[in-house]
């Protein structure tokens, strides 16, 4: 399969990498970073066997959309809340493979949570996995009104509200589906309580699922690897 991650801007390039490295590690056969010029001459100095791709206008985002070998996208790690990622996002909901939508890709919607709800639903065919922490969960589902002491009930309601498998970060994430089906999952160390750790998340994900594996098995699988990984270094 082949995983493609968004990058952010010049400064902001760090989580983009961070989650391309976890989608190649985890087992994508191709990992590309797309993203502005002056991005991706930042990320050629760290990167090597994952590729970059230039992609600054929706028109390239378009064409690169219609590659039907891309089985898999990211984004959101630190791509900024502002209306390109926002454009960006509805153009991947409407046109591109399974995709992960995590940290800005959600923040640039807490203004209008139905706009990014609808273009969910509106290809029930194609899977999404949101991947918010408290904060950013409650910025789009506080219209709910869901009972903050419930965190099982709260992942549930919200991925049959939006459309999105939900993976709900905290010592105990919660992955639940539409359907209304959860996992819950306790092997995470506190050390993973650090910036950088969701984007590496993300990452895991969006390899399980770039080499053909189930969205949802794909989410409870990553974040128990997640959390092993962690466990497992001092």
């Amino acid at each position: 399969g082949h995983a493609v991650v968004w990058s952010g801007g010049e400064l902001q390039t760090g989580a983009a990498r961070l989650c391309a490295h976890a989608a190649a590690r985890s087992g994508a056969g191709l990992t590309t970073i797309v993203g502005p010029h002056d991005a991706l001459r930042v990320h050629a100095y760290h990167v090597s066997s994952i590729m970059l791709k230039l992609i600054e206008t929706q028109e390239d985002l378009r064409v690169l959309l219609e590659d039907k070998r891309i089985t898999a996208m990211c984004i959101g790690p630190a791509a900024g809340v502002s209306d390109q990622t926002r454009k960006a996002v509805l153009r991947v909901l409407k046109n591109g493979p399974d995709c992960v939508l995590d940290a800005d890709a959600l923040r640039v919607f807490a203004d209008d949570p139905e706009e990014l709800f609808s273009a969910i639903k509106n290809r029930p065919k194609r899977a999404v996995v949101m991947t918010p922490h408290d904060g950013e969960f409650m910025s789009l589902f506080r219209h709910l009104n869901l009972d903050v002491h419930d965190k099982v009930e709260r992942g549930c309601r919200a991925a049959k509200a939006c459309g999105a498998i939900m993976v709900l970060k905290g010592s105990d994430t919660v992955i639940a589906n539409p359907a209304g089906f959860a996992f819950v999952n306790t092997n995470a160390p506190p050390k993973l309580a650090t910036a950088g750790s969701g984007d590496v998340l993300a990452g895991i994900i969006t390899g399980l699922i770039a080499q053909g594996m189930d969205v949802f098995g794909a989410a409870c699988a990553a974040v128990w690897l997640h959390g092993d990984a962690a466990n497992r270094v001092d």
